[in-house]
């Protein structure tokens, strides 16, 4: 179910949408949100190369992220008193985040659409954190770059001229965030389900590319991000991701589910989802594997 109207989209925007909201002159920010976790410079070069015609850069180390986490006491805590969460990709606080989002000229009126050429891998992150800062009106366009091209509209290269500083204002959260603590005193619990978002090899512990252990957390059910999206390129159909986290469930009561992968990253998409699916809202735990396995004393889960 799109919760979208024709003024107002809160879940995904086609391109045919996004290029009439662009003609129409309301407020509008489309932001660039592509990256490369093992190249983090090329995510800029990308947009640099070909972009949204006035769209701005979100860089996920830069400005979706507080400063990399250290070892700590509880695990891998971040390096600055303005994270939201621990993990290799720290949110910042909402805080920090509306600065960011006053220095880039976005305002509370604007309709926020956020698009990257990775299949929804890092633009589902800023979707998450403007619902978290409060706003509803942020979309995902479905397809991504990719399907802006292939229709023919029009692109950009270089940097865009930069917009006049706005007075973002942070609104009671839309989504909810789990801390390493609750998930940790929820274990096991029938009032929390995990749902891992990486693939199948890192979830089993066969691979790991990214963080110090192997392994996920026990009792977590495996669902890769990517299994949303369609030959296509767009997302799936509500009604196949429904019967799809359905059997996935198992039963099991949907408000249980937290969601999380590595870093708190590819775990947005499958939040994404279960909207479009028609459930409510779910939480994220930012966090995910890389705080979880930070501390040694936490349980993990192979195969």
């Amino acid at each position: 179910m799109n919760h979208s109207t024709p003024e107002h989209y809160n879940t995904l925007i086609t391109v045919e949408q996004l290029a009439r909201l662009k003609a129409s002159g309301k407020p509008l920010m489309v932001f660039d949100c592509s990256f490369d976790l093992m190249n983090p410079t090329a995510g800029h070069e990308h947009y640099l190369q070909t972009h949204i015609p006035e769209a701005v850069f979100a860089d996920l180390d830069k400005n979706l992220s507080a400063a990399h986490g250290v070892p700590g006491e509880n695990g891998l805590v971040a390096t600055s008193a303005e994270a939201a969460s621990g993990g290799r990709h720290p949110l910042p606080s909402r805080e920090r985040f509306a600065v960011w989002l006053s220095s880039v000229g976005f305002a509370n009126d604007m309709q926020a659409v956020v698009y990257d050429r990775n299949g929804c891998n890092y633009c589902g992150r800023l979707w998450w954190m403007l619902r978290w800062a409060g706003h509803d009106a942020v979309a995902v366009l479905d397809g991504g770059l990719q399907a802006w091209q292939a229709a023919g509209q029009p692109l950009s290269s270089g940097e865009e001229p930069g917009h006049f500083q706005s007075n973002f204002e942070l609104g009671q959260p839309l989504e909810t965030l789990k801390t390493v603590d609750q998930v940790e005193t929820d274990l096991g619990q029938a009032t929390q389900t995990l749902i891992d978002a990486r693939a199948p090899a890192r979830y089993r512990g066969e691979v790991e590319p990214l963080d110090p252990v192997a392994g996920h957390i026990p009792g977590a059910l495996n669902r890769p991000f990517a299994s949303n999206i369609a030959a296509d390129g767009r997302f799936k159909p509500a009604a196949l991701l429904k019967a799809e986290f359905e059997q996935l469930l198992a039963g099991r009561d949907p408000a249980s589910v937290v969601h999380q992968c590595g870093s708190g990253v590819s775990a947005t998409p499958n939040v994404l989802a279960m909207r479009i699916a028609g459930f409510a809202p779910t939480a994220l735990f930012a966090g995910s594997w890389s705080e979880w396995c930070s501390l040694p004393s936490r349980p993990v889960e192979r195969g």
